[in-house]
């Protein structure tokens, strides 16, 4: 029996984004972030840095977190701002993320083509991504997030009638 591609699409409006703009790209300076960040408990998911700006030397790090996270991350990165030496911080709590998951994208070609299609045709415009061997994660606006699923659903055709099989356990 053939495996499915994709085998659940999920939305989450419970993360916020926080981008630490203006970084110098130098060896050492996202090392000193994320300690700041996790001297806070905070759990981060996603993390894209951009390549630096040839002309500044500098560069963006953004991820994300729960939402109730973001307050005490931001004071912290703050506080620590001089020593880091970093440009600005922003808060982005409007935000959605989508993910795609199944076992068969590690051998299958062009799923990321085609959830990227499907959201592009939409006018859904992606923010961050991150990948996995069997699982595709894209924030989006949150205001977008329910029309992504929706369309996400249809490209990969998990928007017919049949039944659905939950598998359940003890997990033991």
């Amino acid at each position: 029996m053939e495996e499915p591609i994709i085998t659940g699409v999920a939305g989450d409006l419970s993360e916020a984004k926080i981008t630490v703009a203006g970084v110098p790209d130098v060896p050492g300076k996202a090392a000193e972030i994320f300690t700041i960040v996790a001297k806070t408990g905070a759990n981060i998911d996603m993390i894209v840095q951009n390549i630096s700006a040839a002309s500044t030397g500098l560069t963006d790090i953004s991820f994300t977190l729960p939402k109730v996270e973001g307050e005490k991350v931001l004071a912290s990165l703050r506080a620590e701002q001089n020593a880091v030496g970093f440009d600005a911080l922003l808060f982005d709590d409007q935000i959605g993320k989508l993910s795609v998951v199944g076992a068969g994208m590690r051998s299958s070609a062009g799923v990321s083509a085609q959830l990227f299609r499907a959201l592009s045709d939409a006018g859904i415009n992606i923010e961050m991504i991150s990948t996995s061997e069997i699982r595709i994660s894209v924030v989006t606006r949150a205001d977008t997030l329910q029309q992504a699923m929706r369309v996400v659903h249809a490209a990969f055709e998990l928007d017919g009638e049949a039944e659905a099989v939950v598998y359940a356990g003890t997990g033991r």
